[in-house]
């Protein structure tokens, strides 16, 4: 799910890692890049906490796996590394590079967009953004029924229009997805055509429903 946090001063950040364990006893980490490319984690500068308000300027220092391992300065020993596990890293949105092609979102843009039925009805609003395995989809808490939400796949044809600067999106919703608790809306769906990720948006909050990163979808989205 896509994870887009506004500081006090309401500057959004979006997820782009997260630290998972020390690494040595000399105070490096080893860091789960939401990126496409792990390195590109601190080409962003300056990352932060969720707030804005702890800094974290790392240097890396080579590969574990699919992970990072960096130095963060003024963290020195294994102690110090330790008490950061599990830390999310954050950049400012202002900080990803601008979408590339028009049918290009940031994932992390979409959450909170008011969504429309294609007649004009309300629908709902988009509460996150998500792909486990078969596609990107959206989650949308739907404005008739308190409490519930559906899923969508993130496709053009589910989702035929993304309008940022009103903050909306137009909606085509399978036949039948209300129908019942068990119906199609509450399941992973494996969308027939899905909408092209950018690699901005599998930079960034590129995150999975638990590490609520920020993520980027084409066809719809992008990640950092």
């Amino acid at each position: 799910m896509a994870d887009t946090r506004k500081s006090k001063n309401d500057e959004a950040y979006v997820c782009v890692g997260m630290i998972t364990a020390p690494h040595g006893v000399r105070g490096a980490v080893r860091v789960k890049s939401y990126t496409v490319d792990p390195d590109n984690l601190v080409g962003y500068g300056p990352l932060f906490d969720a707030k804005g308000r702890v800094k974290y300027k790392l240097s890396p220092v080579g590969h574990v796996r699919d992970q990072l391992i960096a130095k963060i300065e003024g963290v020195d020993d294994r102690d110090a590394a330790e008490r950061l596990r599990g830390t999310k890293l954050h950049v400012p949105r202002a900080a990803l590079p601008d979408t590339v092609e028009e049918d290009e979102f940031y994932l992390a843009d979409l959450v909170g967009l008011k969504a429309f039925h294609i007649d004009g009805s309300v629908f709902g609003t988009v509460r996150g953004v998500a792909d486990f395995g078969a596609g990107d989809v959206i989650e949308v808490a739907l404005e008739e029924a308190k409490n519930k939400v559906v899923v969508l796949p993130f496709t053009k044809e589910v989702v035929p229009e993304v309008i940022l600067s009103e903050r909306k999106m137009v909606v085509n919703p399978p036949e039948g997805l209300l129908q019942d608790e068990d119906g199609p809306g509450n399941r992973n769906r494996r969308p027939n055509k899905p909408r092209k990720d950018s690699q901005a948006d599998r930079d960034s909050d590129a995150v999975a429903a638990d590490a609520v990163g920020a993520e980027t979808a084409t066809g719809s989205g992008k990640e950092a």
